[in-house]
């Protein structure tokens, strides 16, 4: 017993008793708000092995919230599960899905992440949210596989109708999701010609966490972000833009942000840590310093960090 053979007088123990109650009170309750990003592709549509396909998971008392399903998204969430002990990622556990826009290097995962996880055992739908043209997608996505899905649900797998399905959701800027573990906002980023292009806040009892998605230089990051724990922002090497075609010049500093500009968006947004995804820079490069580098002499002097596939935040 706590007090027992303890000779303190009655309202000292009463003092000490309420002290320990309270301290197990806040400790159980950090531990209900834990809090994890997971970046589980870095990549863009250039190839690289190293690196999968564009998407963040925000992980939050045991349940994953998915930004973007860029090629390999299952299979890294499953090495994410496997090699970092993070089981809210086991595929059959990833329900909740949020596209920042439709190009194909951030959405080419979707079918994968329809069907596998159904494979698995998710008990349910996928809930997809995204811009407009999401649900159409899914439409599509869910007529090539009927032929597939009929026989893995009425044949000798009798595999789970519920969860051979997609629940599309077309959001506009504002809140667009909420339950006892976040609360998810959307705001419009200016990705080129792109009518519906967003980024997303995440709101979660113990962190703030926005990710950039695809998107030129803009306020909105810096009034998304407001000094938010965690700022994810895609980015491209000034040194690597310089080699490109001036077609290619052209595109990617109306569709994209380069390591200058971001060192200005991140000055103004002041996150408690930067993290770098969505990387673009010359493969001869280390990423890790090239980047960084640019944006030391672009004058940002925060924290940041140039992510990898499968870094935890």
């Amino acid at each position: 017993m706590l007090f027992a053979n303890c000779h303190l007088p009655i309202a000292l123990r009463m003092h000490v008793f309420f002290f320990l109650a309270i301290t197990f009170c806040a400790a159980s309750a950090l531990g209900q708000t834990n809090t994890q990003v997971v970046v589980l592709g870095t990549g863009t549509p250039i190839i690289n092995p190293d690196r999968s396909g564009p998407s963040v998971a925000v992980v939050v008392n045991g349940s994953a919230y998915l930004v973007d399903f860029g090629p390999g998204v299952v299979r890294r969430a499953a090495a994410a599960a496997r090699d970092k002990k993070i089981t809210a990622l086991t595929p059959k556990n990833l329900k909740v899905v949020f596209a920042t826009h439709l190009h194909s290097d951030h959405t080419a995962g979707l079918s994968d992440l329809y069907l596998t996880p159904a494979v698995e055992g998710r008990p349910g739908p996928l809930e997809l949210y995204g811009p407009p043209g999401i649900a159409e997608m899914a439409r599509h996505i869910q007529a090539a596989y009927v032929k597939d899905v009929a026989i893995r649900v009425q044949g000798l797998e009798h595999g789970n109708a519920k969860a051979y399905r997609i629940n599309a959701h077309e959001i506009r800027p504002g809140i667009v999701y909420k339950d006892s573990n976040v609360t998810v906002r959307a705001f419009a980023v200016a990705h080129g010609s792109w009518d519906f292009s967003y980024g997303y806040r995440f709101d979660t009892p113990g962190r703030s966490i926005v990710i950039s998605g695809d998107t030129a230089p803009t306020q909105e990051i810096v009034q998304a972000c407001h000094g938010c724990d965690l700022l994810l922002h895609e980015v491209y090497s000034v040194a690597w833009l310089r080699e490109r075609t001036p077609a290619w010049q052209k595109y990617h500093s109306t569709f994209h942000t380069s390591s200058v500009e971001l060192a200005k968006i991140a000055a103004a947004a002041a996150p408690k840590q930067l993290v770098l995804y969505h990387q673009l820079f010359r493969p001869a490069d280390d990423v890790d310093d090239v980047l960084i580098d640019e944006m030391r002499k672009a004058g940002y002097s925060g924290p940041v960090a140039s992510a990898h596939d499968l870094d935890i935040f």
